[in-house]
């Protein structure tokens, strides 16, 4: 029996229309000059949504443009997975609402996944299962994220790091590259470092319990909590080894790879990876100048910008890792 490939065969993103730049963050945090925000960061801009926008909303914009870009038929698609944390209503699932939106065809399985920045590998790990044990030709998978609705208004820490937006990453039985094997893994003991504690069936109702730490930053449990510090060591220790199994699973050595595409945190935490993994610079592409950390898209987003700045050619092997909230990581190899 021949065991099929999955293959990545194209890759939209959208997002929203909305800016806001380092200027109107610092105008609101004196403190927070627009040169230390970049400096740190890297970045000078994020998108957001507007009001009544959604991520169900930047997600179907998203696949819109995977058809028309790719000239592909939504007919022929078999099955969807929407990656989202920020879904339209607890239930139903956004990825049925998506399906009667994007007129996709009756007979498909559609569902969600509640995953944060490993959500884009997972979705297409999960993708590729399906196309490997024939069971559907043609997989859509979109992550879209909007953390700005989650976020304090005094958050300066997050506000600075978190922009909104959507991808779209078709999975079939040929395309733009073969999809390599996977590593993923979880450690939910860490769940209580990026959380939004109310509002689901543990804590139902809001908890009105805002205090603001050292710097100023307002704690709720009705916000977005992130222990930023505790976050990136658990990520310096699982990466390295991350990378390693990744690399032994596809029977490869560091040297063989020819463009890294992680996870797109912000210059503070590539900077780090790359020098603690020994990437040359020129094989660690970085995107989030001018979109911030997009949660499960910055991977197809990067890649995307990747192919179309010509980092990526025929014949490269790109490899993404990504660790974030639940804890959760993941990481794979694609053989352009």
């Amino acid at each position: 029996e021949i065991l099929m490939d999955a293959y990545i065969k194209g890759i939209s993103y959208y997002l929203p229309k909305k800016v806001i730049t380092n200027e109107e963050i610092s105008s609101e945090f004196p403190e927070w000059t627009v040169e230390k925000i970049y400096t740190k960061l890297g970045i000078k801009e994020r998108h957001v949504v507007d009001k009544g926008e959604t991520a169900l909303d930047l997600g179907v914009n998203a696949a819109k443009k995977l058809f028309e870009e790719y000239s592909f038929s939504k007919e022929d698609i078999g099955f969807l997975i929407f990656c989202t944390q920020s879904p339209d209503y607890h239930l139903p699932t956004s990825a049925c609402i998506i399906q009667e939106q994007l007129g996709l065809p009756k007979s498909i399985g559609a569902i969600d996944v509640n995953l944060g920045c490993s959500g884009w590998i997972y979705g297409i790990y999960l993708a590729k299962s399906l196309v490997v044990s024939g069971m559907v030709t043609n997989v859509l998978v979109i992550t879209s994220e909007t953390y700005s609705i989650y976020l304090h208004d005094r958050d300066k820490g997050n506000r600075t790091i978190f922009g909104d937006g959507a991808a779209a990453t078709l999975v079939s039985t040929e395309g733009l590259c073969r999809l390599g094997e996977s590593v993923l893994g979880t450690d939910g003991s860490g769940f209580e470092k990026l959380i939004i504690k109310s509002g689901g069936a543990r804590y139902p109702e809001k908890m009105d319990d805002i205090k603001l730490d050292d710097f100023g930053n307002p704690l709720s449990s009705d916000y977005l909590y992130m222990n930023g510090p505790d976050i990136l060591n658990y990520t310096l220790e699982v990466i390295p080894t991350l990378y390693a199994q990744v690399l032994e699973k596809n029977l490869l050595l560091p040297d063989d790879i020819d463009l890294n595409v992680f996870h797109q945190a912000n210059q503070y935490i590539a900077k780090l990876q790359r020098r603690k993994l020994r990437i040359p610079q020129e094989k660690y592409f970085e995107y989030f100048e001018c979109v911030g950390n997009t949660v499960s898209s910055t991977i197809p987003i990067a890649l995307k910008e990747a192919i179309n700045q010509n980092k990526i050619q025929d014949g490269s092997k790109v490899l993404s890792v990504a660790q974030g909230l639940g804890y959760s990581w993941a990481g794979v190899i694609m053989f352009f």
